[in-house]
C-alpha cells in the first residue's frame, strides 16, 4: 500500500488529508507534527484565547475519532528531522523521537516559524512571542498577572494590535513600537493605516511609529543562575519605554529546512508551480511555507506567500488533487480578518499596484470602506465594521465583476447594487 507522508499538523495539512480521502483516496496516510496538541485554528489565540472568552476544544480542528475515522494517521509532539528520496520518488523520513517512516508521496505543509527580535535582553522573564498555542497558553494568564500594568508591544501588524487592543480591554497601560511609518504598512492603503493609528489612540494605547527598538532592559536576577525580568524597551533615541511585559509581533519565516535538505527551490519559501507541485515535480507544498505564482486574477505577476487560512485551506485542496494525479491551477481570491478589540477588519482582494483609492463612508464613525483600483478595476477593498459590504466586494471580485469608483463613493447606494460585469459593458 502507498503513503501519504505530510509534514505538518496545521490547517493546510489537515485539509490536505481531509480531501484526499474526499477525493477517493484508500491508500494509507500519515499526519505528523511537533506540536504535542492535535491541530488546531491559530488565528483565534491573539483574539477570543487572550480575551479568555475560549476553552481549547472550541480551537481544535478535528477530534481523535475524526482522524481514526478518515483512516488518518495522527502523530503529534514529535518533528520530521530528516529526510530523504530514493530515485524511485518514494523516501524515509526520520523523527525526533526515532521513528523511521516509509512514503511514496509527500506533502510539506511546514507553516512558519515566528520572527525573533535580534537585540540584547530578549531572555528576560516577560518577554513573550504569539505564534502557536504554547505561547498563547503562557501569554494568557500572563497577562492578568495583578503586578503587570505596563505591556509593551513590538510590532504594529495584525498580531500585535489584536494584542495591544487585548491587553486594553484588560486595563493595561499598552505602548505600540513599530519600525515603520505607519501600522499594517505591508497590507493597507495610507487611509486604513492612519484611521487605525486614530483609533487605537482613542482606546488609550500609545503607538510610537519609526521606532528604532536598541534593547529590552531588565532588573537583575532574584537568584543564582535566574534571568531577572523585564521593565522597559529602549529605543535609538534614548528613551526607555517602561515595561512590565513585552510581546514581540514582528512577522513570521517560512519553515523550509526540510526542503533545503531535499534540494527543493526556495525563494522566500518553498518555491511550488500553480499545481503546488516544489521544483523536483514530485514534492506539493502548501500554506505559510509555500511561495507560489500569484493565484489571484487580478493581481501582479510574479510570486506570493500569503499567509491565511483561506489560502491554507484552498491551497491544501490543489496539492491534495495533485498528489493524486488530478493537477489543476491554483486560483483564488484571497481574503483576510482581523479583530481588534470592537474593529473587525476583513479584506478581500489584493491590493498590490493600486493607482487609486475609493474611501466610503466617515473612517471616525468605524464603519467604513476603502477601495482599491487599478486602471479604473475594482482589485481589492479593506472594510471595517461592514460585513456585508465585504461579501459584495468579495462575490464581485469571484465573479470578475467590478464597482465604479463614483458609485462605491456613494454610501446612499448598496454597493451590491453597483456591481457590474465589465465583460457586459464591453459588448
Amino acid at each position: 500500500m502507498d503513503t501519504t507522508l505530510i509534514v505538518g499538523a496545521c490547517q493546510a495539512g489537515v485539509q490536505l488529508a481531509s480531501v484526499m480521502r474526499d477525493l477517493g483516496d484508500t491508500d494509507s496516510i500519515i499526519l505528523i507534527g511537533e506540536e504535542a496538541h492535535r491541530p488546531y485554528q491559530r488565528p483565534p489565540l491573539s483574539k477570543g484565547w487572550l480575551k479568555s472568552e475560549l476553552t481549547p476544544d472550541d480551537v481544535i480542528l478535528r477530534s481523535r475519532e475524526w482522524f481514526a475515522g478518515r483512516g488518518i494517521e495522527l502523530i503529534s509532539g514529535d518533528r520530521v528531522v530528516t529526510v530523504h528520496r530514493d530515485p524511485d520518488g518514494s523516501g524515509t523520513a526520520t523523527t525526533l523521537g526515532g521513528r523511521v517512516i516509509r512514503f511514496t508521496r509527500l506533502a510539506l505543509t511546514t507553516g512558519a516559524s515566528v520572527r525573533r527580535l535580534t537585540v540584547a535582553g530578549t531572555d528576560y522573564r516577560g518577554v513573550h512571542y504569539l505564534r502557536d498555542a504554547d505561547d498563547a497558553l503562557t501569554l494568557e494568564p500572563a497577562l492578568r498577572e495583578p503586578d503587570v500594568d505596563h505591556v509593551v508591544v513590538i510590532g504594529g501588524g495584525f498580531i500585535g494590535l489584536e494584542t495591544a487592543a487585548v491587553a486594553r480591554q484588560l486595563g493595561k497601560s499598552v505602548t505600540v513600537l513599530e519600525a515603520g511609518p505607519r501600522l499594517v504598512g505591508r497590507v493597507v492603503a495610507e487611509e486604513t493605516s492612519a484611521f487605525y493609528l486614530a483609533a487605537h489612540r482613542r482606546r488609550g494605547t500609545e503607538v510610537v511609529l519609526d521606532a528604532r527598538i536598541t534593547r529590552i532592559v531588565g532588573d537583575d536576577a532574584s537568584a543564582a543562575g535566574q534571568k531577572g525580568s523585564v521593565t522597559g524597551v529602549e529605543l535609538a533615541d534614548g528613551r526607555i519605554v517602561p515595561a512590565d511585559l513585552v510581546v514581540v509581533g514582528i512577522g513570521v519565516v517560512p519553515r523550509v529546512e526540510l526542503a533545503d535538505q531535499l534540494g527543493l527551490e526556495i525563494d522566500n519559501g518553498i518555491v511550488v508551480d500553480a499545481t503546488c507541485r516544489a521544483s523536483d515535480g514530485r514534492t506539493v507544498a502548501a500554506g505559510d511555507c509555500a511561495s507560489m505564482p500569484n493565484p489571484y486574477p487580478l493581481g501582479l505577476g510574479g510570486r506570493v506567500r500569503l499567509e491565511s487560512v483561506n489560502n491554507a485551506l484552498e491551497q491544501a485542496k490543489i496539492a491534495a488533487a495533485t498528489l493524486l494525479g488530478r493537477p489543476e491551477p491554483y486560483v483564488s481570491v484571497p481574503w483576510f480578518w482581523s479583530d481588534q478589540a470592537d474593529l473587525k477588519l476583513q479584506i478581500a482582494g489584493l491590493s498590490t499596484g493600486y493607482d487609486e483609492v475609493v474611501v466610503r463612508g466617515e473612517p471616525d464613525s468605524e464603519k467604513f470602506g476603502v477601495l482599491y483600483y487599478r486602471d479604473g478595476r475594482l482589485i481589492a477593498a479593506d472594510m471595517v465594521n461592514r460585513p456585508a459590504e465585504f461579501m459584495a466586494v468579495r462575490h464581485a471580485l469571484m465573479k470578475g465583476h467590478t464597482i465604479p469608483p463614483d458609485a462605491a463613493a456613494d454610501v446612499d447606494v448598496p454597493l451590491k447594487q453597483s456591481v457590474i460585469d465589465p465583460a457586459a459593458l464591453a459588448a
